[in-house]
């Protein structure tokens, strides 16, 4: 392979002399670099970076044995210690030793900190997908009883007593509750949570400082200062009655917190040069956020609505105050007391009957199942990538660049302008031809 490169002289020269053909090689200020063949250069086996070497193989099983025999050596022998949490704390911290002090002995300071903080990060994440699906598998296993009876689910608890057994009553007043008071919540946290990050975010100033300060402040609030509020200033100082409304009110104040945080972060991460091509192209500053902000954070909106509903929708404190406790259905949430699943969950579980209990599990399961089905419903609402279209929307852009052909061909074949009459200043546009009709305009290839 040959690469050559010219020097402008030698580019003018060759423009001059292209008639004639007369080009020499060795001009001066020709230079040529030649790369040598890589056809018969062997190329090793490919390495998998990903794999772990064996000296660490056997570094891990070095320090999980040491670390196994020192907690066996402190729990049985040593120290009077006692308990497998403990037991387990003093085996993790001796193995993280362990496997530094192994490690060291072949590799450098900074190779040891980041092998020892790999093996920190991997057991923090074991650790926590190990509690979620502990807590999952005891709530389905405890509530299995009463989730295997249909009526379970199509029932409510009015003709069911604490004696009867789980073919009677269900939780079904509770499942429409739960579901009529998370939507009003989200009815009105969304545009406020929304339009608050956007204040926070596109205006800014003094006053967006106060409310970050805030909105920050409300995140750690407790949900019973905010069944507290609702319950004082709606149902004591309005005169109102516990209602779906009011436990929808205190979900509300505690969704927003979250929701308007998490807003924040997403929709400073969108880049800022998105926003100065749309400004150079003419688009005012409410039009730029709304076809290019909210679209490109759409997916990060989307979770923050997540984060807000899964911390609305598990709150027992606020509800109790607010919304107060009955076994009837109630789909009215302005009149009467409405329950809900967390609160029947805490109603189940304080009885000490067997059949209770098993009922309160079972409505903890349904809650874990309803909130992955909202998760799920979100993630494919809001899954897309910035500037993705769906099916519908693809149509829709297709129909309107149809549209914009016949017009631009209507355009283009009537807008005249007659300019006879110029200097007394009489002059008059010319009559239009007839727009033709959208099935003589040219065709357009849906996009695949």
């Amino acid at each position: 392979m040959t690469i050559t490169l010219e020097s402008p002289r030698a580019a003018e020269s060759d423009f001059a002399d292209a008639d004639a053909g007369a080009h020499d090689d060795t001009a001066e200020g020709v230079i040529r670099t030649r790369i040598p063949d890589r056809d018969d250069i062997e190329i090793g086996e490919r390495r998998n970076v990903r794999a772990a070497r064996l000296d660490d193989r056997y570094a891990l099983l070095g320090a999980a044995a040491g670390a196994l025999a020192l907690a066996a050596l402190l729990f049985g022998w040593i120290a009077p210690l006692s308990g497998v949490v403990g037991f387990v704390v003093v085996a993790f911290l001796a193995f993280v030793a362990f496997y530094a002090l192994l490690i060291s002995t072949t590799a450098d300071g900074r190779e040891v900190a980041d092998r020892v903080m790999t093996v920190v990060l991997i057991s923090a994440g074991v650790i926590l997908f190990s509690a979620l699906l502990f807590v999952v598998v005891f709530t389905i296993v405890r509530g299995w009883d009463a989730l295997m009876h249909a009526n379970f689910f199509f029932q409510d608890m009015e003709f069911a007593g604490p004696l009867d057994g789980l073919d009677v009553g269900g939780i079904a007043h509770a499942i429409l509750g739960t579901l009529i008071q998370i939507g009003i919540a989200l009815v009105i946290s969304i545009p406020l949570g929304i339009v608050t990050a956007l204040f926070l975010n596109e205006v800014g100033g003094r006053f967006a400082r106060f409310v970050r300060t805030i909105v920050d402040a409300m995140t750690a609030l407790p949900s019973i200062v905010a069944g507290l509020f609702i319950y004082s200033a709606i149902i004591l100082g309005l005169g109102g009655q516990r209602s779906g409304f009011a436990a929808a009110l205190a979900i509300t104040v505690m969704m927003l917190p979250i929701m308007i945080r998490a807003a924040d972060v997403v929709l400073r991460l969108v880049a800022g040069h998105l926003r100065e091509a749309s400004y150079a192209l003419g688009a005012s500053k409410w039009r730029t956020v709304w076809h290019v902000v909210l679209p490109t954070a759409r997916s990060g909106l989307v979770t923050a609505v997540i984060l807000a509903t899964a911390r609305g929708i598990g709150e027992t404190s606020p509800v109790l105050l607010t919304s107060g406790i009955t076994n009837v259905m109630n789909l009215n949430p302005f009149e009467g007391p409405m329950v809900s699943l967390p609160l029947q969950v805490f109603t189940f579980v304080a009885s000490p009957e067997p059949t209770y209990i098993a009922r309160g599990f079972g409505t903890a399961a349904v809650l874990l199942l309803l909130v992955l089905v909202l998760f799920s419903i979100a993630r494919i609402v809001g899954g897309r990538g910035p500037g993705e279209l769906s099916p519908r929307q693809r149509r829709a852009a297709l129909a309107r660049s149809q549209r914009d052909l016949v017009r631009y061909d209507a355009r283009a074949a009537g807008d005249r302008i007659d300019t006879t009459g110029y200097g007394g200043f009489d002059f008059q546009r010319s009559r239009p031809a007839a727009v033709p009709p959208a099935s003589s305009a040219r065709p357009l290839e849906e996009p695949r």
